[in-house]
């Protein structure tokens, strides 16, 4: 999905934060183990930072620089950064027309490393939600990981769902579903998985229409969805599902999955994508059906 190359994107608040220096694309990440933690902890909304924490630059809270460079579609479409920043506005339009009373989470990209509430933000330990700061943080440069380590395109499209599914934990998050369904373990059927997987769906649901969002000229901020766009999308939800994590170190263990199967991950998606976000009640259903 690619945007509309005359499309206003200077509207967005999207701040950088931190200073360059961490890993960038798959260099330095040393083995198996670490790249486990870093995806079994992508997309958590939880503490994801602290585990791979250390020294960040800049503060929870503070304001960040502009993002350079980033007014047109043009600029989104030949800029990583500048695409997460665009897609912030795309991400609100859709989300204010669909839940009474939102209010925007503050986007924040990441540069190298950056401190909040949730832990250190960098593109080792992947993109996350903080629930205190309402807060998404995301370094670009990790979808060079996907690309490099687990062979995923990670193309517009998959770097929009990525973000689009951490806007689905903001949803949860203002919404009450966070509250309502606290951690109860791990396992194929806990509410860990219920949320990550609703998250997905929240994304699908996005997607699908996200092509009909417009800037304030009118101009509708994206093209639609190409079917090798949404198969990379699909692709990136299957690299981060928990049985295909596991299997990489040879053992499958469902009753430690906190995420979801990749199965699981594509079909929510989907079904967010076919009928709306009205179709992800991921606690409403049971565990043989999730």
């Amino acid at each position: 999905m690619t945007f509309n190359s005359n499309a206003d994107v200077s509207g967005h608040t999207a701040k950088r934060r931190g200073r360059g220096g961490l890993i960038a694309g798959g260099a330095g990440v040393g083995g198996l183990g670490v790249i486990a933690v870093i995806l079994l902890q992508l997309f958590t909304g939880g503490d994801a930072g602290s585990l791979l924490a250390g020294g960040g630059l800049g503060t929870a809270g503070d304001g960040g620089a502009e993002i350079a460079q980033c007014d047109t579609g043009a600029d989104a479409n030949a800029n990583d950064d500048c695409r997460m920043a665009a897609t912030e506005l795309v991400l609100n339009g859709f989300w204010d027309d669909t839940v009474q009373g939102y209010r925007a989470p503050q986007l924040i990209v990441v540069d190298g490393q950056a401190s909040s509430r949730c832990g250190t933000a960098s593109n080792a330990t992947g993109p996350f939600y903080c629930p205190p700061e309402e807060t998404v943080y995301i370094d670009p440069t990790f979808f060079g990981i996907l690309r490099q380590q687990f062979g995923t395109e990670a193309g517009p499209l998959a770097q929009m769902y990525v973000l689009a599914h951490e806007w689905g934990h903001h949803i949860q998050q203002i919404t009450g579903v966070m509250d309502a369904n606290p951690s109860n373990g791990t396992g194929p059927d806990s509410n860990g998985v219920r949320i990550e997987l609703q998250a997905d769906c929240f994304a699908g649901a996005w997607v699908a229409d996200a092509a009909t969002v417009e800037d304030e000229n009118g101009v509708t901020f994206l093209q639609e969805p190409t079917e090798a766009q949404l198969q990379d999308a699909l692709a990136a939800a299957a690299t981060v599902g928990d049985d295909n994590i596991q299997s990489q170190s040879g053992v499958v263990n469902p009753e430690s999955w906190t995420h979801g199967s990749s199965e699981q991950r594509q079909r929510w998606f989907t079904v967010g994508y076919q009928y709306g976000a009205g179709a992800c009640d991921t606690f409403g259903v049971s565990g043989g059906d999730l």
